[in-house]
């Protein structure tokens, strides 16, 4: 099944000069969602853990950890988590943010796929790397249902990164 074709672009979304690439065609159709769901799956079976950040990082690790039969860890931005977390302070194009896992989740040695639905700069999902390598985690890969080209975020993440599409950020479609 060919994924991309349930990606479209919105033009000039959220802000003038933005090429959005939007999953909720993807997500609308459950023949392609479960193809994605299975092809991530795949290739995160010899993982311990599934990570995936906060909000569409979820919509793609919680159903592989199910599938696999893995625990799912939630990364979320400060604040949004309940009792004692552990937290990555990283920068942004415009700022810096800070993320966090819940304390106790996660053990040294474990081996940790990530899951997200895009790879644009990589910003965030560095900081999830940083965020597990500093308790121990090894990181097996990072899976991710987009990857958009330009943004030399594999300059970034020093990882082996599995994309399910590939996107030319200067196509229509």
């Amino acid at each position: 099944m060919e994924l991309k074709k349930y990606i479209r672009t919105i033009e000039n979304f959220p802000i003038e000069g933005v090429k959005f690439k939007d999953i909720s065609l993807l997500l609308a159709n459950g023949e392609a969602l479960h193809e994605a769901i299975e092809q991530m799956a795949k290739l995160a079976q010899n993982a311990d853990i599934i990570v995936g950040p906060d909000a569409r990082g979820f919509l793609f690790g919680t159903p592989v950890a199910a599938k696999l039969s893995k625990p799912f860890i939630m990364v979320r931005k400060k604040g949004k988590l309940p009792g004692e977390v552990i937290s990555c302070d990283y920068g942004l194009e415009y700022g810096r943010n800070i993320l966090e896992i819940q304390k106790g989740l996660v053990k040294p040695g474990q081996k940790a796929v990530i899951i997200d639905d895009v790879l644009a700069t990589g910003g965030t999902l560095e900081a999830i790397t940083e965020l597990l390598k500093d308790q121990g985690v090894e990181i097996l890969r990072i899976i991710v249902l987009m990857e958009l080209d330009g943004f030399d975020a594999r300059k970034r993440l020093p990882f082996d990164i599995k994309s399910l599409i590939y996107v030319n950020e200067n196509e229509s479609e």
